[in-house]
């Protein structure tokens, strides 16, 4: 079932991707290995030893065919990928591939709209390692080719922008890295390689919170990071050394999640596309930050580069205070007020990027100075008109305030 073949659709490899017959049997899931102990035939057996490769029975701490069964899949949907490899959450694949990459004396760029824990992992981790980071404005080629030096060993990119969704241009920010001698490694949980094939367009390696679209059920954390050649085997290595390991339950409620990845994004997709739509016409809104909506910063680039979208994106408030911004997040009834996304239920936080940026893209946009509180939103599987009807009656209550 897992040599499905390449010519077939996404909604199609998302189905028979990672369902080897000899990891599913007679079923259609791949069974639940929990296994910390993998027997050996005899003393022979044991003497001659396993191949480090997914696959093979070794040590709990290898995997399992469920372990592996995700991993497969995952690498199946990226072209061009060598393996994959999974940690117990995003940041931890994201700490797993830096770490995996990076030496004292390194320099890492990292993208000035990365996710407020990398920047924390940098200044925290990496710093007190020996490991010098440089941030840089992904909209800004000129400034970002500049940034590098001899020292330069990986570029970190986020696209869409964490919580401002910016959209860089991907395949030219990868290649300036690739002409500089630097891994490129892209944080690709928005779109996933569903949505935006990341090493065709030049990335070396894509990382993924699966805790999100790929578990889709607010039930589970963990994350993966998929590379090729040479790349793949020193994260591999490293991963290793680390003890990184995941439990089957988690990679199982994983597997099931991505059989119906598709249609979940597909419907949060056209849901917060109307959502984002009917929030640019509203008076109280400044700006609407949503790559997928036509006019928008960076949707050219969206419609050049993406094959699909998700449920995730921002507004911000006109001229608002703090307390007008938690009355509007307060009075609403069908978003829950919480971390994380891609689940089936709609969320909302408030957002104030400007505390984790070095460089503020606001100005170039003209923003006022007052029209800086953000609202992040994740939409859901609600009905659409619901959720429009709810951020309606909270709009009005701010107001009334």
């Amino acid at each position: 079932m897992s040599d499905t073949p390449d010519d077939c659709g996404p909604g199609t490899r998302l189905v028979s991707a990672g369902r080897r017959p000899e990891w599913t049997g007679p079923v259609v899931n791949v069974p639940v290995w929990r296994a910390s102990t993998h027997l050996y035939a005899d003393s022979a057996d044991l003497a001659a030893g396993r191949p480090n490769a997914d696959g093979h029975f070794y040590y709990g701490r290898r995997g399992t065919p469920t372990q592996w069964a995700l991993c497969d899949a995952l690498t199946g949907l990226e072209p061009g990928a060598t393996g994959t490899l999974l940690y117990p959450s995003g940041l931890a694949a994201i700490s797993g591939a830096l770490l995996g990459l990076l030496d004292a004396g390194d320099v890492l760029l990292m993208s000035d709209n990365a996710y407020e824990p990398s920047r924390a992992l940098a200044e925290k981790l990496l710093a007190p390692l020996g490991i010098e980071t440089r941030w840089f404005d992904p909209l800004d080629l000129e400034a970002y080719r500049a940034a590098f030096c001899p020292r330069t060993r990986v570029v970190l990119l986020e696209s869409p922008g964490s919580l401002t969704m910016e959209v860089c241009d991907v395949p030219a920010l990868a290649a300036i890295a690739l002409q500089h001698g630097a891994i490129s490694v892209l944080d690709n949980t928005w779109a996933g390689p569903t949505g935006f094939a990341a090493l065709a367009h030049g990335v070396d390696v894509s990382v993924l919170a699966l805790t999100k679209h790929v578990g889709g059920h607010s039930d589970l954390m963990l994350g993966a990071v998929t590379a090729s050649g040479e790349v793949h085997g020193r994260l591999r290595e490293r991963a290793q050394l680390l003890g990184q390991v995941v439990s089957p339950d988690d990679a199982a409620l994983a597997l099931r999640g991505l059989r119906t990845l598709g249609l979940r994004l597909e419907r949060q997709t056209a849901s917060a596309l109307a959502v984002a739509q009917w929030l640019q016409g509203q008076a109280q809104v400044a700006h609407v930050l949503c790559p997928m909506l036509p006019g928008a910063p960076g949707h050219e680039l969206w419609l050049r580069d993406f094959t699909g979208g998700c449920g995730l994106f921002s507004f911000v408030l006109r001229g608002r205070s703090v307390g007008d911004r938690a009355r509007l997040i307060d009075a609403l009834r069908l978003f829950g007020i919480g971390f994380s996304w891609g689940g089936f239920e709609s969320l909302a936080i408030p957002v104030d990027p400007q505390r984790i940026r070095t460089s503020s893209i606001w100005p170039k946009a003209g923003w006022a100075a007052e029209d800086r509180l953000g609202v992040r939103l994740a939409i859901g599987l609600e009905d659409p008109a619901d959720l429009i009807a709810d951020l309606q009656q909270a709009l009005d209550a701010m107001d009334r305030a």
